[in-house]
């Protein structure tokens, strides 16, 4: 028998998060007839608590849901230890590059377009099925060292404040060029302005604001040591708006300037020089 296989060994456990479950008749019922056992949320943030607390095989995503999008809810999953694992695709009748492209850094695996072709739906599922079934075995031992280590540092477990700030982290370090402000960090994981505010600060020790700082600096250290980008290049790279400011970040953080910076480390990892004979 062959190793590879694109049909699961078992019945699957699919999670469909849409709020319009009239348009997806025809996906239900061809995921049903494939044997597939369909749980059902209707918005974004029902979906996420769903997943969390039934743990399916496969979660199928809408991405346009009213207050919150799809994207908002795969943060989300992706930031929580208990769903990171968990294939999302997107669904979409949207035709937009840009949109998929930004699925899939959001952590999504793949997009299954509206109107449906039903032999492609059941394929691409069943691929990424069997994908996350040869994960799965791999990942048992490296799961079952990880816990006992967290259990001997007396670690909290995850819960939805530790989420939450996870899914900001996430967020932040996407883009440091274009942080968005802190309403729409916060509208962009479903919830608001003080709530999000808070937990950041109880689950880091940090504001947002110093978080995004922070790994700011720490890329433009890397960048000033590995790359051949000018100062200024650097400093808009991560999201200061000219190199007087950011100039001014860095010596305050780090005790020397940029220029500074990089001289240092290309004198640390220059060769060493021959003597003459």
């Amino acid at each position: 028998m062959s190793y590879w296989s694109t049909t699961p060994p078992r019945r699957a456990h699919i999670l469909v998060i849409d709020d319009n479950i009239e348009e997806l008749q025809l996906l239900l019922g061809v995921l049903r007839e494939a044997g597939h056992r369909i749980s059902l949320a209707f918005d974004a943030l029902e979906g996420y608590r769903r997943a969390t607390a039934l743990q399916p095989d496969l979660v199928l995503l809408d991405v346009r849901m009213g207050a919150t999008d799809g994207f908002a809810t795969c943060r989300l999953l992706k930031a929580d230890r208990a769903t990171v694992r968990i294939p999302v695709i997107f669904v979409t009748s949207s035709t937009s590059v840009e949109e998929r492209l930004r699925g899939l850094r959001e952590g999504a695996v793949d997009y299954i377009l509206k109107p449906f072709e039903p032999a492609e739906v059941l394929a691409r599922v069943a691929v990424h099925l069997a994908l996350a079934g040869c994960r799965q075995q791999a990942r048992a031992c490296i799961e079952q060292a990880e816990s006992a280590l967290e259990n001997a540092r007396g670690e909290p477990a995850d819960n939805a404040d530790l989420v939450l700030a996870r899914a900001v982290e996430r967020l932040v370090r996407a883009d440091l060029a274009n942080v968005p402000a802190l309403p729409a960090l916060a509208a962009s994981v479903g919830t608001h302005e003080k709530r999000l505010s808070r937990v950041f600060r109880e689950q880091t020790g940090r504001t947002v604001f110093e978080f995004a700082r922070e790994v700011r600096l720490a890329e433009a250290q890397r960048l000033l040591a590995g790359s051949a980008l000018s100062v200024e290049e650097v400093a808009l790279a991560v999201g200061f708006s000219g190199a007087a400011n950011f100039s001014t970040a860095f010596r305050e953080r780090f005790g020397s300037t940029p220029t500074a910076f990089r001289q240092a480390s290309a004198d640390r990892t220059a060769p060493p020089s021959v003597p003459s004979a």
